[in-house]
C-alpha cells in the first residue's frame, strides 16, 4: 500500500495582517476577514484530507503568521531542517515548530543563528531530479544552501530572487509530477533562470505570466493528479491539463493579503 501525503497545518484562529514585511501586507493591516479566512483555510484542509493525512499545530496568539506551515522548516523522511527567521515579527514561530517536530519524533536540525533559512518556503524538493531547489535574495541566505545539501544528502541549486513580491521561492516555482517546472521567469535573475533552463527541458517548464504569477498560480499542491491553486488563466489551465494535471482552483484572497496561499499554507511532512 502507499502511503498517503501527510502535511502540517495551523488553524487561522489568530490570522490576520497585523504588520507589514512584505509588499503584499501593504494597506492591509487590520483588513482580513476571519470568517472568510476561516473558510477558505477550511476548504484547503478538507480538499487534502480526502487524499492525504493532515496533522495541525495549535494556533498562538500573536503570531499571525503560524498559519503558514511552510515557513517551519524543510522536512525529507524524518529528518526537519528548522527555520531561522530573518524577520523578527516571525521569530516566536520558531520554538513552537521546534516543540511540534520534536514530539511528532522527527530528528531536528537547526541552522547557525547568523543565517536564515525559511524551509519550505524557500527549499523546495524536485523528486523528479532528486534535487532541491533554494530561494534566496530577501529571506533565505544563499550561503545555507551546503548545509541544506548536507542534511540532506541532495544537491541544492540556489536561484536568486530579484522581485520583492515574489520574497519566497514557492510563491513563484512548483516541482510538479513528472518533471514538469511551473514558475514565474521575471522573479529570477538571468543566471537562475539559466539554471532552471539547464536543468528542464523545454517540454518540462511551463512558464508563467505576470498576470497569472500575481494570482499564485506558483504556490500550488500537487496531490496525485490534482494540483490546488488559488486562480490561473485558461491558457494556463490547459497547459497544466496537457500535462495530466488538473487545476483545482480554491479562493485564497484573505491570505493573499498576507502574501501566502494554498503552498503557503501546508507543509508537506
Amino acid at each position: 500500500m502507499t502511503n498517503r501525503p501527510h502535511f502540517l497545518m495551523c488553524p487561522p484562529d489568530f490570522f490576520g495582517v497585523s504588520y507589514v514585511i512584505n509588499p503584499w501586507m501593504e494597506g492591509q493591516t487590520g483588513h482580513t476577514d476571519a470568517a472568510a479566512a476561516r473558510a477558505q483555510w477550511t476548504a484547503l484542509r478538507d480538499a487534502l484530507a480526502r487524499a492525504a493525512d493532515v496533522s495541525l499545530i495549535a494556533p498562538h496568539p500573536g503570531l499571525p503568521d503560524l498559519v503558514f506551515t511552510a515557513n517551519a522548516g524543510l522536512v525529507i523522511g524524518a529528518r526537519a531542517l528548522l527555520s531561522r527567521f530573518r524577520c523578527p515579527q516571525r521569530r516566536g514561530e520558531e520554538p513552537l515548530f521546534r516543540s511540534w517536530f520534536e514530539k511528532a519524533g522527527f530528528e531536528v536540525v537547526a541552522p547557525p543563528h547568523e543565517t536564515c533559512f525559511e524551509g519550505a518556503g524557500d527549499a523546495l524538493l524536485d523528486e523528479s531530479r532528486d534535487v532541491i531547489w533554494l530561494g534566496h535574495g530577501f529571506r533565505s541566505d544563499a550561503a545555507v544552501a551546503p548545509l541544506v545539501a548536507q542534511a540532506f544528502g541532495r544537491e541544492t541549486i540556489p536561484l536568486r530572487l530579484i522581485d520583492s513580491r515574489f520574497y519566497h521561492l514557492d510563491t513563484c516555482f512548483c516541482p510538479l509530477p513528472g518533471g514538469v517546472l511551473l514558475y514565474f521567469p521575471g522573479a529570477f535573475d538571468q543566471d537562475s533562470r539559466a539554471a532552471i533552463e539547464a536543468r528542464a527541458a523545454p517540454d518540462q517548464r511551463i512558464a508563467v505570466d505576470e498576470s497569472d504569477a500575481a494570482k499564485f498560480c506558483c504556490n500550488a499542491v500537487a496531490l496525485g493528479d490534482s494540483l490546488l491553486l488559488n486562480d490561473a488563466s485558461p491558457v494556463l489551465r490547459e497547459k497544466l491539463r496537457a500535462k495530466g494535471l488538473t487545476p483545482v482552483a480554491l479562493p485564497f484572497g484573505e491570505f493573499i493579503k498576507a502574501g501566502g496561499a494554498a503552498k503557503c499554507l501546508t507543509l508537506r511532512i
